[in-house]
Parts: structure tokens; sequence; C-alpha cells
């Protein structure tokens, strides 16, 4: 099943103590490899690493992914606070010589100094640790379920869409082939007839097999059997893998390489107009692909 690259989650709950109100978001956008920030609370940092872990075992590999995850204290369940003094003066410092340097009124506080979360530091057991973990993972799995559940549902539609237009190339491949069928055919016709004209011209005469042998190997080389069977290969290879539960986009990006090498060696061997014509339609619609997978984990 493909899933999509972008999509959005969130979901919000109580710690199980019901002390804290704890918010988590996920969206991804398109990107080659996974990329992955995680936005948090100063002092639940340390969670960091386990929610990227988390990510992973999930089964998202790739995308530019951003988690958000907020928490609202409810009421305070021990956790000892206490003054980042070096920090203080610090902050402290820059507020006075912003004051100074602007006249600015002087209406520094108490309560207007606190407002900065970052002079404080909450002192946490390790039993609270494990526990934050277990309060933000309950919400944070939901999240998680309602972004991969969105990425499947948008990869369902780009698996639809890849499928139709992966139709369309297979019915443009067998129109070239009907017609290019017919067409080596006339080219092997004129081309000997050319050729004896020639030699009668010249008044020359050559063996009649050199003739046909030479016919055939110049018909050959305008012939695009080969390129319409492996053209045909790389169809049913992309129906296999918009049908495999593993991650696809990187695999649908190489097997539309080959098709655009094979569609190109077809414009460049053929010399009908209709052909021609059919090849920039099939280039279209690979390009129209290729658009597609850009999404496409």
């Amino acid at each position: 099943m493909l899933k999509s690259m972008t999509a959005f989650g969130r979901a919000r709950g109580l710690s199980a103590s019901g002390t804290k109100d704890i918010t988590a978001e996920i969206k991804s956008v398109n990107s080659r490899f996974l990329d992955c920030t995680v936005r948090l609370p100063r002092m639940y940092s340390f969670l960091e690493e386990k929610i990227k872990a988390y990510l992973t075992q999930r089964g998202i590999v790739r995308g530019k992914i951003e988690v958000y995850i907020g928490v609202d204290v409810l009421q305070q369940d021990g956790a000892e606070i206490s003054l980042d003094r070096a920090v203080a003066r610090s902050y402290l410092a820059a507020l006075y010589a912003l004051r100074d340097e602007f006249h600015l009124k002087d209406d520094i506080s108490v309560m207007s100094v606190a407002a900065n979360r970052d002079l404080f530091q909450t002192q946490k057991a390790e039993d609270d640790m494990e526990q934050d973990w277990k309060d933000v993972l309950s919400v944070l799995s939901a999240a998680v379920d309602a972004f991969i559940a969105q990425r499947e549902r948008e990869g369902e539609n780009l698996s639809a869409d890849i499928s139709r237009k992966t139709e369309n190339l297979r019915a443009c491949a067998r129109e070239i082939a009907a017609i290019s069928a017919a067409d080596v055919n006339a080219y092997r016709d004129k081309l000997e007839g050319r050729i004896r004209q020639i030699l009668d011209d010249a008044s020359l005469h050559i063996d009649d097999n050199r003739i046909l042998t030479e016919v055939a190997l110049f018909a050959d080389r305008v012939a695009i059997d080969e390129e319409l069977v492996r053209l045909e290969s790389h169809f049913q290879a992309m129906e296999e893998i918009l049908s495999s539960p593993e991650a696809a986009g990187r695999r649908l990006d190489f097997l539309l390489q080959e098709m655009n090498r094979e569609t190109n060696t077809i414009g460049s061997k053929v010399s009908n107009a209709a052909i021609a014509r059919i090849v920039v339609d099939m280039k279209c619609e690979l390009e129209k692909i290729r658009e597609q997978i850009q999404n496409i984990e």
C-alpha cells in the first residue's frame, strides 16, 4: 500500500495523574530522506530521541517530519522548581542594557522577569521521567494513528491515479506496436527497392541474398520490439510495487527512469510521425507520474 509523505495528525489528552493537559501534533512534507524535528517544552527535552525512535518503529521512514508536544500543567505534582541564577543574571543584565541604551520606561518587575520560563529549572525524579514518557506516548500514539491514516488515504488516491496513467501508457505502447509492425515492413520494402534502383542505375549486380541481408540489418535498427517488451515488463513491475506493503517511493522513481529510457529509445529509432506523436504523449504521462511519485513515501 502506497503512503503519501504529506499528512497531519493531532491528539490531546490528560496525563495518568490528571495534572497535565498534553497535545501532540505531527505533520510532514516531501523529502528524499527522513528528516525529523521535535519541538518540546524544555523540561521534556529528554524525550526527543524516544519520540524519533517511536516514529521509525511505526514505519515512518521518509519525509520531512515535524513533531510538536505541548504540556499544560494543570496542577503541580511535586516536582522541585529552582532558579537558574546564571541565566537570570545574564537575562537581567540584557534587560538593563536595553532599558538604558534605548531610554525605555523601567517596568522590570519580578512577575515580568518570571514570564521567561528559561530562568527556572525543574528537577524530576527518574520514575517521574518514565511516567512522563508514558503520558506523552499515549497522546503521541493517537496523533501518529491519525497521521498514518491520512497518509494511507492519500496513498490510495495516488496509487489509483498512477494505475490509471500506467494503463494509458500501456495503451500507447500497444498502439505503437501495431503501427510499428506495418511500418518496419514498409521500411524494409522501401529500402530494398531503393537499393535495387541504385544498383540498376549504376549497372551493378549483387547477389540477392546480400541485398536482403543488408536490408534486414537496416530494418532491424528501426525495430522497437525489444523496447516494447521491456516496457511491458516495467508496467507489470509498476503494478507489483503499487500493491506492495513496503515503502515504494524510491523503487518507483528508479522504475520510472527505466520507462523514460525505453520511451526515448523508441522515439530515437522511429521516423513515423504517428509513433513520434504517441511518444510525446507517453513522455507527458510519465512526467505526470514522476510528479506524483515525489509525494510517495
